[in-house]
């Protein structure tokens, strides 16, 4: 059964799972060394040992590609349809945009916009293959331009390897976990190194990220995953709904409702045994409510809000737009009774690869800006170079930096 808690329990929700991160760096860090020295032949003994690899080789064909392409059904290709014109749209909007600027005395600054060079996409396929996880981390890199984008999953279904082929993402590699992500840090010699690994995993995969961040650019560390609903009212039937969407994810989900009703609070909570009982995913579900998951009842929505803050949870569920404008962190929003969660993990645009675990304080999602470098430029002209002399040179100097000053001084005397 899901906890109910009062408001001044609810510490205990923020104080999130530690999670065996440190242990899980442990058991990956010799491994990581393995593939930067051993390379191919590490890749391969890892992929048969621990993804179940028969072939010999880790890339999947293109013929196996293109079969699998043949093999989804229509049903399936008119949900791609739908969803990666939706996902291409919004990380159109969010693409950073080259753009330049005059100011006083002639001074011309600004940025230009340039796409990494290559990407890789980490796409899940243990419980459950995820070829939603493949349109939202390839969709952006393509609006963002990067000409070689790779993806490693270890099992891939044939809907994941529909989905590769259906947007041309055909460097395609059957491994996972930790040695995955070493191969596109390092690269191998089948295997090309990456600027850029994006996609969720399990905590080896995490902790290999975590170890390997600065040897390759990563999006983020993730922990399990997470939604915290805020509600004054609504139908217990969909609150519940959409706290087991979370919790069958993984068993160490979270799902957190903050109400102010405690007759809702105790409805959803018999709505959420109801529905577990006939739920194909129930024993995951199951042990993410009754490890990780509450109910907390608030005295105010602002105090549902100051709650959610500190939280700062990975997706958010809110009741109206008027509560938006208070809202500091999360990772993406919900707002209103039609907008559920899983819009967003499939088809409505925004990415569903969140910030976790609190990191929603420093960040959104990931987004087509996650592949690109924005440059800053400058052009001055003698007049601005002269205007702006006797502070550059002040500076400097304040700085002992003498050398600065008469770079400046070289150009704008005699």
């Amino acid at each position: 059964m899901i906890r109910i808690l009062e408001y001044k329990e609810a510490e205990s929700v923020l104080r999130r799972r530690a999670g065996r991160l440190s242990e899980a760096e442990r058991v990956v860090a010799p491994i990581l060394d393995d593939v930067r020295e051993r390379g191919d032949k590490a890749v391969l003994a890892y992929a048969r040992r621990f993804d179940g690899l028969e072939a010999n080789g880790v890339k999947v064909s293109a013929k196996e590609m293109e079969r699998a392409s043949g093999e989804i059904s229509p049903q399936f290709r008119k949900a791609l349809r739908k969803a990666s014109r939706n996902i291409r749209d919004f990380a159109r909007m969010q693409l950073p945009r080259g753009r330049m600027f005059r100011l006083a005395d002639g001074q011309q600054v600004g940025q230009i916009v340039r796409p990494l060079d290559a990407m890789a996409a980490y796409i899940p396929s243990g419980r459950y293959p995820l070829p939603s996880t493949l349109l939202m981390t390839v969709i952006p890199a393509q609006v963002a331009g990067v000409p070689r984008i790779s993806v490693a999953s270890p099992r891939p279904s044939v809907e994941i390897l529909g989905t590769a082929r259906y947007l041309n993402a055909n460097e395609v590699y059957r491994m996972g976990g930790a040695h995955a992500i070493a191969a596109f840090a390092f690269g191998t010699e089948t295997i090309p190194k990456v600027d850029r690994i994006a996609g969720p995993g399990n905590i080896y995969v995490t902790a290999a990220k975590k170890l390997l961040a600065g040897e390759v650019g990563i999006d983020f560390v993730a922990g399990p995953t997470e939604i915290l609903i805020i509600a004054a009212e609504g139908d217990p039937r969909v609150l519940a709904a959409d706290m087991l969407a979370q919790a069958e994810h993984d068993e160490e989900a979270s799902a957190i409702l903050a109400t102010t009703s405690r007759r809702l609070a105790k409805a959803v909570a018999g709505e959420i045994e109801r529905q577990l009982k006939d739920l194909p995913t129930a024993p995951t579900a199951r042990a993410a409510v009754e490890r990780n998951s509450a109910i907390v009842v608030v005295p105010t929505l602002e105090k549902a809000i100051d709650f959610s803050n500190r939280f700062a949870p990975e997706h958010l569920s809110i009741p109206s737009s008027s509560l938006l404008k208070r809202i500091a962190n999360a990772g993406s929003v919900f707002i209103g009774p039609n907008s559920p969660e899983a819009a967003g993990d499939y088809a409505s645009g925004p990415n569903h690869v969140l910030p976790t675990s609190g990191f929603a304080r420093v960040r959104g999602g990931l987004s087509a800006a996650d592949f690109v470098k924005v440059i800053s430029v400058q052009k001055l002209s003698a007049q601005a170079l002269k205007s702006l002399a006797p502070a550059i040179t002040t500076l400097a100097r304040a700085e002992g930096l003498e050398a600065h000053a008469r770079s400046v001084e070289a150009r704008t005397r005699g």
